[in-house]
C-alpha cells in the first residue's frame, strides 16, 4: 500500500510513496497527529538528485524493521527542499547549530509544535565512521522523549531561540562605497587557485555569482589579475569533466580540484547561471569558446529540460541504471568501436589516451590540451548519437518558478546579445507559462508546477527571479507587457516580503503559513538569495521607471549587508553585483525605431558588448503608450526614419546615434 506521499506532485516525495514508512507530507495533518499522540516529529529533508538521499532510502526507509521503529515512535514527515526552501532553511540552521555542519539528506527531530531538539544528516544502517546506526538513533531519541521530556524540551527551547537570528539584521546608516568591492575582491583573490582556477581545493563548485562579481570588478577597475582569474576559471571549467563534452551543460560540481571528476547530476539553476556567465565572458573577452559553451548549455536546456507546456524541469539525476555517471562515461574500446580510424584523434582530444580516470576502467571526457574542436566535430556527433541510446538519468520534472526565472533571464540575455531569435522566443514562452500556469486564483505566484497542477505560495526568490527575467525580456523585445508584469511583481515583493521593522525582506510572504520562525536567508549559495535578486531588480526598475521607492527599499536592504559583503564575499556574490550596479555609472540606453523594426547592426552594439550596468528601453517611434512611465523614452524620436539610439551616463546624454560606429564610440566611452 502506498503512503500519503502518493498524492504529492514532487518527484522526490513520490520516490518515497511506497516505502513502508508511514510518511506524511509537511502540513497540519502531521502536526495534529503528533500532538494528539504526543509523539515527536521525524523530519527528513532531501531532493531528487541527491545521491546520499537515495542511499539512505535504500538502506533505511525501505527496511521494514527501521520503518517499524519510525512508525511506532514518531510521526515521520518527508520534505522536498526544492519545493519548501523555507522549511529546509529553518531546520538546516538548527542542524548546523547542533553539529557544526549540514547537508542532505537532513534528519531532524521536532516537538509536535515544530521546535527542533536533535538533528544530523545521513545516518547509516549500521554504526560506522563514528556515526550510530539509524535504528540506534531512533531508539535513543524515543527513549529520551519518553523518559527525559524536560531535558528534550529545554534543548528545543535553546535551539528555537537561536533560530531566525538573521531576522535581527537591520539596515544601517553606512556608506555604500566602492571600498566594499575592493575588500571583497581582496578576500576572493586570496582564495584563488592560480593553477586550476576556482576557489580553494577539492571539492570545487562553479560559484557563478562570484565570477560575475570578479568580472564586474575587472570592468570597473581594469585589474588584470581579476581578468586572469575569470579567464582561467572559465577555461578550466569548460575543458574539464564537469562540463558535458558531448551534450553541453554542467554537472553540479567537481569532487577533485581539477574540474575533472564531477558529481554527475545536472541542475537547472547551475546551468542557467553558468550560461549567463559564459555569455558575459564572451562579451568581455571575445573568446569564441565561451560563446560556444553558452550556446551549448542553453541548447541542452531547450533539448532535455523543457516541458512541452513551456516550463523548465529542475534536475537530472547523477545515476542511471543504479550507477553514478554511467550515462556519461566511456571506455577506450567503446570509442574505438564507434569511431574506427578516427578514434585516435578523439582519444587524444578528450584525454582518454592518458588512461582511465573513473571507476571500472572508464573515462570522463575532458580536454587536456588546447586544440581545435572542429577536428572532432564528426566524432562528437557520432558519440552523442550512441549515447542517446543509453538509459537516461532520471529527471526531476517539477517546474520551480525561481529556477525558471533564472533560465528565462539567461535565454533573454543570450538571445539579445547573440541575436538568437529562438532564445528570445523560448524566454517569452517560458514567461508566458509562468504568468499563466503558475498563479493562483488571486493572481499570486506559486512555487511549483507539475503535470498541470500548480501549488504552494511563491517565495521571495520566486518573485524576484521571475521579475528579473521579465526586465531582461523587456530589454530584449521592447514589448511593454514584460515591463508592466515586472512592475506588478516588484510591487508584490514590497507588499508581501518587505518589513519596515527590519528594513529588509523575509523569504516568506506576509500571507504564508506560520512556521516556528519567519525565515530570512541572506546568503547567496548555489542559488542567489531572494533578497539580493530583489535588490538588483528594484535598482534596474528604478532606472527604467523613475520610481524612487524601488531604490529607497533596495538601498536600505543593501546597507545592512555592507559589512558582510566585505568580510565574507564568497557568500554574497549576487549582493556584490547589486552593489556594483548601485555604484554605477549605469549606462542608460533608449532605442526608438519605426514600427520597432530595429537595425540589427545597432542592436549588436547595444547588446553584444560587456556592459554589466546597462539598462535598455525601447519603443516604436510615436508610440505614446510604450513611452508612458518610462522616463528614458520621453521626448525621444527616431531621426530621419531610422533606428536611433540615445546613450546617457551620469545625468548627461550623447547625441542620438543612427550608425554603428558612432554608437560604438559612445558605448565604449570614447
Amino acid at each position: 500500500m502506498p503512503n500519503r506521499l502518493a498524492h504529492e506532485t514532487s518527484p522526490y516525495l513520490l520516490q518515497h510513496a511506497h516505502n513502508p514508512v508511514d510518511w506524511f507530507p509537511w502540513g497540519d495533518e502531521a502536526f495534529a497527529k503528533a500532538r494528539s499522540e504526543a509523539k515527536p516529529i521525524l523530519l527528513s529533508v532531501g531532493y531528487s538528485a541527491c545521491h546520499w538521499c537515495h542511499v539512505m532510502e535504500r538502506e533505511s526507509f525501505e527496511d521494514p524493521d527501521i520503518a517499524r521503529l519510525m512508525n511506532q515512535h514518531f510521526v515521520s514527515v518527508k520534505v522536498d527542499r526544492e519545493e519548501r526552501p523555507d522549511v529546509d532553511h529553518i531546520y538546516m540552521q538548527a542542524v548546523q547549530s547542533m553539529t557544526g555542519h549540514g547537508g542532505w539528506p537532513m534528519t531532524v527531530f521536532l516537538t509536535p509544535e515544530g521546535a527542533p531538539f536533535y538533528g544530523g544528516t545521513y545516518f547509516p544502517p549500521a554504526p560506522r565512521h563514528g556515526l550510530p546506526s539509524f535504528s540506534q538513533l531512533l531508539n535513543a531519541i524515543a527513549d529520551a522523549w519518553s523518559t527525559r521530556p524536560a531535558e528534550v524540551l529545554a534543548s528545543s527551547e535553546q535551539f528555537t531561540a537561536e533560530l531566525g537570528r538573521s531576522g535581527q539584521l537591520r539596515g544601517a546608516v553606512q556608506l555604500l562605497s566602492d571600498d566594499i568591492l575592493f575588500k571583497a575582491f581582496q578576500g576572493i583573490s586570496g582564495q584563488f587557485d592560480e593553477a586550476e582556477g576556482g576557489l580553494g581545493g577539492a571539492p570545487k563548485f562553479p560559484q557563478p555569482m562570484i565570477w560575475e562579481f570578479v568580472l564586474r570588478f575587472w570592468k570597473r577597475t581594469g585589474n588584470e589579475f581579476a581578468r586572469s582569474m575569470v579567464q582561467k576559471t572559465l577555461t578550466k571549467m569548460a575543458r574539464g569533466g564537469m562540463y558535458d563534452q558531448l551534450g553541453g551543460g554542467f554537472h553540479r560540481y567537481s569532487v577533485d580540484a581539477h574540474w575533472l571528476v564531477p558529481h554527475f547530476e545536472k541542475m537547472l539553476y547551475d546551468n542557467a547561471q553558468l550560461a549567463t556567465l559564459y555569455l558575459h565572458g564572451w562579451q568581455a573577452f571575445g573568446d569564441a569558446e565561451y560563446r560556444q559553451v553558452c550556446e551549448e548549455t542553453l541548447d541542452y536546456l531547450l533539448r532535455e529540460m523543457r516541458d512541452p507546456a513551456g516550463g523548465f524541469y529542475s534536475a537530472q539525476d547523477a545515476d542511471s541504471e543504479g550507477e553514478e555517471g554511467k550515462f556519461f562515461v566511456w571506455t577506450a574500446d567503446e570509442i574505438r568501436a564507434a569511431l574506427g580510424p578516427d578514434a585516435d584523434t578523439a582519444l587524444a582530444y578528450w584525454g582518454v589516451d592518458r588512461g582511465s580516470n573513473f571507476e571500472g576502467g572508464k573515462s570522463i571526457l575532458w580536454v587536456p590540451d588546447e586544440s581545435a574542436p572542429e577536428k572532432i566535430a564528426k566524432a562528437r556527433a557520432k558519440l552523442y548519437a550512441i549515447r542517446e541510446q543509453r538509459v537516461y538519468p532520471a529527471c526531476d520534472d517539477k517546474v520551480l518558478a525561481a529556477w525558471n526565472g533564472l533560465a528565462a533571464r539567461a535565454l533573454a540575455d543570450a538571445g539579445a546579445a547573440l541575436r538568437r531569435a529562438d532564445y528570445v522566443a523560448a524566454a517569452m514562452a517560458n514567461a508566458d507559462f509562468i504568468l499563466t500556469e503558475m498563479r493562483d486564483g488571486d493572481g499570486r505566484l506559486v512555487r511549483t508546477w507539475k503535470d498541470g497542477q500548480a501549488k504552494l505560495k511563491a517565495y521571495l526568490e520566486d518573485y524576484a527571479m521571475v521579475a528579473a527575467a521579465l526586465v531582461s525580456l523587456y530589454e530584449a523585445t521592447f514589448q511593454r507587457r514584460w515591463l508592466d508584469e515586472a512592475r506588478r511583481l516588484a510591487d508584490d515583493i514590497l507588499r508581501l516580503f518587505w518589513d519596515d521593522a527590519i528594513e529588509g525582506f523575509y523569504d516568506t510572504g506576509s500571507d504564508h503559513e506560520r512556521l516556528i520562525v519567519r525565515p530570512r536567508n541572506l546568503f547567496d549559495n548555489a542559488v542567489p538569495s531572494g533578497s539580493s535578486v530583489a535588490i538588483e531588480t528594484l535598482l534596474r526598475l528604478k532606472v527604467l521607471t523613475g520610481e524612487a521607492r524601488y531604490e529607497t527599499k533596495a538601498l536600505a536592504g543593501l546597507r545592512a549587508m555592507a559589512d558582510l559583503m566585505s568580510r565574507h564575499p564568497t557568500g554574497f556574490g549576487r549582493f556584490l553585483c547589486a552593489h556594483d550596479l548601485h555604484l554605477g555609472p549605469v549606462v542608460e540606453i533608449a532605442v526608438v525605431a519605426p514600427h520597432l523594426e530595429v537595425d540589427e547592426a545597432l542592436m549588436r552594439e547595444v547588446f553584444g558588448r560587456y556592459l554589466p550596468n546597462r539598462v535598455v528601453a525601447g519603443a516604436s517611434d510615436g508610440d505614446h503608450s510604450a513611452v508612458l512611465g518610462v522616463p528614458l523614452l520621453e521626448g525621444r524620436r527616431a531621426v530621419d526614419g531610422r533606428t536611433t539610439v540615445f546613450v546617457c551616463r551620469n545625468y548627461a546624454c550623447e547625441l542620438p546615434a543612427t550608425d554603428p560606429a558612432t554608437l560604438g564610440r559612445q558605448l565604449s566611452g570614447t
